[in-house]
Parts: structure tokens; C-alpha cells; sequence
């Protein structure tokens, strides 16, 4: 059964922390994992807010209840998440969140000063913020992928043009159930197909923000 596309307005959302004034040194977009929403992931940032940081959290926009019909009905709970793609018409996908990325650094950084940028990817956000960060023209100096991975699709002579100029790290704890050998063994052959050498920082953990660590990138 053939498919036909249309194209429309769509107004979305995003989550900010801090003030942007005169006073900020520094701008931070963090993007969410799996599952999860702009307003709570942004709290994960909350050890690091100050007059000189401003924190943008945007959010994905296909959202889901995470609990099915009968599993809500037994426990009541009705909590939502969002995702940012999935493997269902996945270009489409990828091309609307970094048209939807694009607005929300425009809104953002039209009326602020020229400060340091910081693009940072938690789980499933670390593939959304590596290609928002080589498919668009948008300003950054810092890349931080948390525990997670460049995606296996990039265009890699493209996005090694971008990444090799910007400061790169990899972030995860050591007892993250989703961080294997096989993929680290991923996260170097991706590394070497860019060219880049990104930093490795670990932290006694799993799957989660650390906020004593997350203090080292201040």
C-alpha cells in the first residue's frame, strides 16, 4: 500500500532552566532518552543552575503512555514519555525533529549573547543531538554523548568535517546494563570512521545522570 506525505504547522514544546540575560556564559541543549519528558529530565540538571548557565531541554514529539491499557487500568498509573524516533518511517522522522530542534536554538539563541554552546545526548538522545548537531548549520562548541552512541548511519566523512573542530566526549557508568562490549567496540569504529578522538569519562553508576560528574563539564 503506497504512502503519501503532507506537510503542516505543528507547535511543540521545550522545558528551560535558568535565566537568559547579560549574565549567562554558557547555554546548554540537553536532550532526553527514551521514555522520557523535557520538564523532568531538565530537573537532572538542577545542581548546575546558576545566573551564567541556561539550560534548554526540548522534548520529542511522538509521546506515549508508558504503561499499556490493562496495566494502567490495574495500577492507576497514567505517566507518559516520549520518544524521539523509532524504526517506523524513521527518516521522516529524523527530518522533523531537526527541523523542530533548529526552531527551538533559533528561539533561543535570536536574542542572546554570543556565548559557548554545549550539545548534550542522553540514551536515545545521544543519536537525536550527534545528527542535529552534523545535519543542521546551527553554532556549537561541545558535543557530550551520555551514555550513549554516535548513530551507525551518520555520514561519516560529513560529520567528521563537523566533529573534528568541536570538543567531544563520551560519558557513561560503569555498570550501565545497556553499554556492552559490543558496544563499545561501536563507539571506537564509529570514533575512527569520523576521525575524532573523543574524551571518555566514567562514573561508579548505571543508566542515569551523575550529578558529581556532570559538575566536571561547568
Amino acid at each position: 500500500m503506497p504512502f503519501k506525505s503532507v506537510k503542516f504547522s505543528f507547535e511543540a514544546r521545550y522545558a528551560t532552566l535558568g535565566e537568559l540575560s547579560s549574565q549567562t556564559k554558557s547555554i546548554w541543549f540537553v536532550i532526553h532518552g527514551y521514555g522520557q519528558l523535557a520538564q523532568y529530565f531538565i530537573r537532572k540538571f538542577t545542581s548546575l543552575e546558576s545566573a551564567q548557565t541556561f539550560f534548554v531541554a526540548p522534548e520529542g514529539l511522538s509521546k506515549f503512555y508508558l504503561e499499556d491499557v490493562q496495566s494502567r487500568k490495574q495500577s492507576g498509573n497514567n505517566r507518559v514519555g516520549s520518544s524521539w524516533m523509532t524504526k517506523e518511517n524513521r527518516q521522516m522522522d529524523i527530518a522533523n525533529y531537526i527541523t523542530y530542534l533548529n526552531a527551538v536554538y533559533d528561539d533561543v539563541t535570536n536574542p542572546a549573547p554570543q556565548v559557548p554552546i554545549t550539545f548534550l545526548g542522553f540514551s536515545q538522545g545521544a543519536a537525536t543531538v550527534s545528527r542535529w548537531a552534523t545535519q543542521s548549520n546551527r553554532r556549537f562548541d561541545r558535543l557530550i554523548l551520555w551514555a550513549g552512541v554516535f548513530p551507525p548511519d551518520m555520514d561519516f566523512a560529513h560529520g567528521g568535517d563537523i566533529l573534528k573542530h568541536k570538543e567531544t566526549h563520551l560519558v557513561y557508568g560503569t555498570q550501565d546494563p545497556f553499554l556492552n562490549d559490543e558496544r563499545f567496540t561501536e563507539m571506537r569504529l564509529i570514533s575512527n570512521k569520523l576521525g575524532i578522538n573523543p574524551t571518555h569519562t566514567t562514573f561508579e553508576g548505571g543508566h542515569d545522570i551523575d550529578s558529581d560528574t556532570l559538575k566536571k563539564f561547568i
